[in-house]
């Protein structure tokens, strides 16, 4: 059986690295692994064109074949086509991809890569060592699925900082969150309907202020917003960690959980994605129904309509906002003009565009912390870059970029501060009630 990187020549068309060899067709997927593998109609799809090569984040940072988007698939075409097993170098060309689905962006021939790549993950799973395998439990089935225990975490963080490792303790942000949401928060005047918020893991516990904000945010805009009792992690760590079978089961207690309410909003990208892809991760009509009635908040807002502020959130002066789009809202939602045209109801409100906007941060999830080294690389030029544009503010509407652009502008000692969104709306909307209240 041959091994990566041998093979036949690459499709008429294909532009490849000098000295690498393509892997063959399709065959019948005899050499994975009993369970989730990528499908033999997803894996033909990709026609090796190179399109997506200069937009993958590691492909950039290596220059490797096996880092790319193309190299991946090959890897996965040898194992299906019984060319090669799912040994430690296929699951290394695995791990080190961010998920951020930049390739699908630019890919003529629509290849599901994210999809694939879900279920590549789900082939490794028995391959990792004790230690990774001990990690990955405890961050994806005690931390998320508990979330007291992530709440304990939170609470002991200050006591436990100096002890912590350096990684952990420069991305973990310090203070407390304050209150979570209320169950039930009433409109303000006539009633558009009911939104169920997706109060998320990490954003519950480490970013509170913009669930608060967004529960403000839509009930002064018509909306009764209920925050389910019964919801649990969305799932799309599991998801992107091999764990299918678990976010499967996640989906399902959030299907129950969301029932009683006419559109779900996601203020975390990726939650947002995931939860948008349950009908797909399920099948079925309840799933795909559920997907068709989610909705990112700043799209929902978007959509919907809002209130215009009658004042900026920060006096007088203009504001100058750089916005980071995140892979999942930006790839995975093609979310990109919605939340800057609600921020330019905010009088005062300037938004910056960060040069290279649409590249990855580095979080990607677990990323930050499992492949640190290519994430630091990402932080830092994330950092860079939003540096560059002389922004007060950045914006970002996913809590794992939040703590990751944080994090690398503390590094780079840039005082900066990040926030949801929708949390310069409510204090625009905070700072007119105050001015009218004065009058």
């Amino acid at each position: 059986m041959a091994g990566f990187g041998e093979g036949v020549e690459p499709p008429l068309g294909a532009v490849m690295p000098e000295g690498t060899r393509f892997i063959g067709p399709v065959g019948l997927a005899a050499n994975w692994r009993p369970g989730d593998a990528p499908s033999d109609d997803d894996l033909a799809t990709c026609v090796a064109c190179g399109l997506c090569l200069p937009h993958c984040p590691t492909y950039r940072l290596t220059g490797e074949e096996s880092a790319s988007p193309r190299g991946r698939i090959a890897a996965m075409r040898a194992v299906a086509d019984g060319r090669a097993n799912v040994d430690a170098t296929f699951a290394r060309f695995m791990d080190l991809c961010l998920e951020c689905r930049a390739c699908e962006d630019v890919c003529p021939s629509h290849v599901p890569f994210g999809r694939m790549m879900e279920r590549a993950r789900v082939q490794i799973e028995p391959l990792r060592t004790r230690r990774a395998r001990f990690v990955r439990w405890l961050g994806l089935s005690v931390v998320l699925r508990r979330r007291w225990v992530l709440s304990l975490g939170r609470r002991l963080t200050p006591l436990a900082r100096p002890f912590l490792r350096k990684r952990v303790r420069t991305l973990v942000p310090g203070g407390g969150p304050g209150r979570r949401v209320a169950r039930t928060t009433e409109p303000e005047g006539p009633a558009k309907g009911t939104v169920a918020l997706v109060t998320g893991c990490v954003q519950d516990q480490w970013y509170r202020p913009a669930n608060r904000a967004t529960v403000r945010v839509l009930a002064r805009n018509g909306w009764r917003v209920i925050a389910p009792r019964h919801q649990v992690c969305c799932g799309a760590l599991q998801a992107h960690n091999g764990r299918l079978s678990t976010a499967r089961k996640l989906a399902r207690r959030n299907l129950a959980a969301f029932r009683d309410a006419d559109w779900v909003v996601v203020a975390a990208a990726g939650c947002g994605a995931h939860v948008k892809e349950y009908g797909d991760l399920l099948g079925g009509e309840e799933a795909t129904a559920f997907s068709a009635r989610v909705r990112d908040l700043m799209e929902f807002l978007d959509e919907q309509g809002v209130e215009r502020p009658g004042h900026g959130p920060a006096g007088e002066g203009p504001i100058r906002v750089a916005y980071h789009d995140a892979c999942h809202a930006l790839r995975a939602q093609r979310i990109k003009e919605q939340p800057r045209a609600v921020l330019r109801l905010i009088p005062g409100v300037e938004i910056a565009e960060v040069p290279d906007g649409d590249r990855c941060c580095g979080a990607a999830g677990l990323y930050n912390v499992l492949e640190p080294d290519m994430s630091d690389r990402l932080m830092e030029q994330k950092a860079a870059s939003i540096a560059s544009t002389e922004a007060t503010i950045v914006a970002s509407a996913n809590p794992g970029c939040t703590m990751q652009i944080a994090a690398g502008l503390r590094n780079a000692g840039r005082r900066l501060e990040v926030l949801h969104p929708v949390e310069l709306l409510d204090r625009a909307y905070a700072a007119a009630d105050a001015r009218a209240d004065d009058r």
